[in-house]
């Protein structure tokens, strides 16, 4: 897709645009006035799990997070629906609004409307509209030399997703990566206010590696990953050792294989673990770290125990990110 949009032409600058496509940022930033700026973003995808309520719930919580990663606060959304209704009962699709409406009334905002269209493969997601001080939003640029990284949420989740459309999810481990998908990046966001944070992203189809990637070239500089660090949903290498891993994953790792130094030690299962392609995870922040250990503290004391330092930022050298054990 990168491939076609670099192809289009540059938005008529407007000096209130604050964000715009220059740099993948997660949502776009535009000033209103000297109090606020609208955000704005969307995002939709076929079920990945096979309870509609839960689907709802994931979707919303996904779409949702790209106003938390821009440092604002979600207001209202607007529903995406592709719905085969010739095939499928309409209470499936009544469930996936009602579990999409629930995450949105957590996170303060309303549903105000939407759109649908009949469909062939059922298809769920919403546009979202947040506020946020023109001064005081975030960016996934700004990383600094010396810096520290924080990951809020565990990886892996593509690989058992995929596990579960192929039967190989056991239910312990399933309501572990719904959990993980249906959290909001509340805490998350508010735990950041006031903090002196350089840069931040959220952590989705890219993958871990992915998103770090944009996030380091964006800001001129280079990261070192600590994999052993990493939070990972337990099993995830077993299921990737059992080849249920996404195609997303795949091209995730293909496309990152000029821009990634694996350590020796880093085999290709982990690799893929590091690349694989997330629904709503969590926030990757770039900040100093003394400021990162209390945020850390903070967010373990929300109730975020997999929330860790996951590796520095050094200057830029050879390689945009380099992984070790």
């Amino acid at each position: 897709m990168t491939q076609v949009l670099r192809h289009l032409p540059k938005t008529t600058k407007d000096p209130n645009l604050l964000v715009g496509t220059e740099t993948s940022d997660d949502a776009g930033v535009y000033k209103i006035s000297g109090e606020i700026a609208l955000i704005q973003t969307v995002d939709f995808f076929t079920p990945i799990v096979d309870d509609p309520y839960t689907f709802g719930q994931i979707a919303a919580a996904n779409a949702l997070s790209d106003v938390y990663a821009m440092g604002g606060e979600p207001k209202t959304a607007l529903n995406l629906v592709g719905f085969p209704i010739k095939q499928l009962d309409e209470s499936i699709l009544l469930d996936i609004l009602q579990g999409s409406a629930i995450k949105v009334e957590e996170a303060g905002a309303v549903v105000v409307g939407g759109h649908s269209i009949d469909d062939q493969e059922p298809k769920f997601g919403l546009s979202v509209t947040g506020i946020v001080h023109p001064e005081r939003f975030h960016r996934n640029v700004g990383a600094k030399e010396g810096d520290v990284l924080v990951l809020t949420k565990p990886i892996g989740v593509g690989i058992q997703t995929t596990a579960l459309k192929n039967g190989k999810l056991n239910a312990d481990r399933l309501n572990k990566v719904t959990d993980v998908m249906t959290t909001l990046n509340a805490d998350a966001a508010r735990l950041l206010k006031g903090v002196d944070v350089h840069a931040v992203t959220d952590v989705t189809g890219f993958g871990l590696l992915g998103h770090a990637c944009e996030m380091a070239k964006g800001s001129g500089v280079s990261f070192i990953i600590d994999a052993g660090s990493i939070p990972v949903l337990e099993g995830t290498r077993v299921l990737a050792e059992l080849k249920q891993v996404p195609g997303g994953t795949k091209k995730n790792h293909a496309w990152l294989k000029n821009d990634v130094a694996y350590a020796d030690d880093i085999d290709e299962v982990m690799q893929w673990i590091l690349c694989d392609a997330v629904t709503s995870g969590g926030l990757l922040v770039s900040l100093p770290r003394r400021a990162a250990e209390t945020y850390v503290k903070a967010m373990k004391a929300a109730g975020s125990g997999d929330t860790a330092i996951i590796g520095e930022v050094v200057k830029a050298g050879p390689h945009t990110l380099t992984v070790k054990n």
